[in-house]
């Protein structure tokens, strides 16, 4: 245990101190950096009376979501996982069903110790096992009833996965004649409007009902928003009390949240463009390196996050990956992760505004610079 909490020390102490990187870690912030960025995000509204179990600026930030998705109301949740728990399980009350038909590599499947089932009630049905967005004639040969059918968008777990429009219009349409309702763990839902082709509230109203993430894209401090029908987000704030979400003051996270709509959300479609230029930029860097096999996981990336593989240990990709960030200022890779055979690992890059600068020559530049450190 200490030598993963020294190691993680000198990890995050590399990346704050590197002059170029990607995107910024979400373990880089400091208590007194996150609390600046609170104070300005209050802007002109400083003595804004602050929240009592959730009104004024939390308020404010349900009404702002609801209207980007174009949806009637949003209640605003301490985590994603009540979020999701909340929806499936009024959905559950108004079908008459607890089968909720999802990907297994889905957030509630992989994230949440079970809740579903041990939590909710509620029991999961795979529509598939390969790892993809699931397909329409899966959904309609489930072999059992459900009465929700959730769909992540995107997969993360898969690739940052997103389906075509055609392909999402027709699984929606293949879940409603099995007589489900569609809910969206759209957690990063916002960066999907480019791939799409589409706008926000299109892309939701394809659903019942969307639940969407503050700090996943959006860069805000915690908490995420479900999205619906004004009967259901009722519901859903009955729940949310029962679940322990009714907490007394949230305004830290609702301005927070509110700025990362306010910066971030206009320039994802930039990130997006230039994850594409970062991914061809690798597959071209490693092809010319020699490296035996790798992958780029989408080829060309649905959204500003894709995954890279490699055939070395995930620990010695990390540490060449920390010395690089140590020796030149430079971070390209952060942690890696075993996957799949022995021997294999993966890691998940992320462009953000620090990687919008990056040219090819300067991904090619760092791939060259961290493979010599291999």
């Amino acid at each position: 245990m200490t030598d993963d909490l020294e190691r993680k020390k000198r990890l995050v102490a590399a990346w704050r101190g590197a002059e170029r990187a990607l995107s910024r870690s979400l373990l880089e912030p400091t208590v007194g950096e996150l609390l600046a960025e609170l104070t300005a995000a209050a802007g002109e509204g400083p003595d804004e009376p602050a929240d009592l179990y959730g009104d004024g600026v939390v308020t404010r930030l349900e009404r702002r979501v609801a209207e980007l998705l174009g949806m009637e109301d949003a209640a605003f949740f301490p985590s994603g996982t009540m979020a999701q728990q909340v929806a499936l399980r009024c959905w559950a009350g108004r079908t008459g069903n607890p089968v909720v038909a999802l990907h297994p590599m889905s957030h509630p499947e992989r994230w949440e110790g079970g809740a579903v089932s041990l939590v909710s009630g509620l029991r999961t049905a795979a529509v598939t096992d390969e790892p993809r967005q699931p397909t329409a004639s899966e959904v309609r040969e489930l072999a059992e009833p459900f009465g929700t059918l959730m769909l992540e968008l995107p997969l993360r777990d898969a690739g940052f996965l997103l389906p075509s429009w055609e392909e999402l219009e027709e699984l929606v349409a293949a879940g409603r004649e099995r007589d489900a309702v569609i809910h969206f763990d759209g957690a990063r839902l916002w960066e999907s409007t480019r791939w799409f082709g589409r706008g926000l509230p299109e892309i939701a109203g394809l659903a019942d009902s969307v639940y969407v993430s503050l700090y996943k894209s959006l860069g805000g401090i915690s908490g995420a928003c479900l999205a619906g029908p004004a009967t259901l987000i009722a519901e859903a704030r009955v729940w949310r009390h029962r679940y322990g979400g009714q907490v007394f003051r949230q305004f830290p996270q609702a301005l927070s949240g509110l700025a990362g709509l306010e910066r971030e959300l206009p320039m994802l479609p930039s990130y997006v463009a230039q994850a594409g230029v970062v991914a061809e930029a690798l597959r071209s860097a490693f092809a010319a390196a020699g490296v035996p096999w790798f992958r780029i996981n989408p080829e060309v990336p649905h959204t500003h996050q894709f995954q890279v593989w490699l055939p070395y240990e995930a620990e010695r990709l990390t540490e060449a990956g920390l010395r690089q960030a140590e020796e030149t200022g430079t971070v390209l890779f952060r942690r890696w992760h075993p996957q799949g055979p022995a021997g294999l690992a993966m890691t998940e890059l992320e462009v953000t505004r620090p990687g919008l600068s990056w040219t090819p020559d300067d991904v090619t530049e760092a791939t060259t610079a961290f493979l010599a450190r291999l």
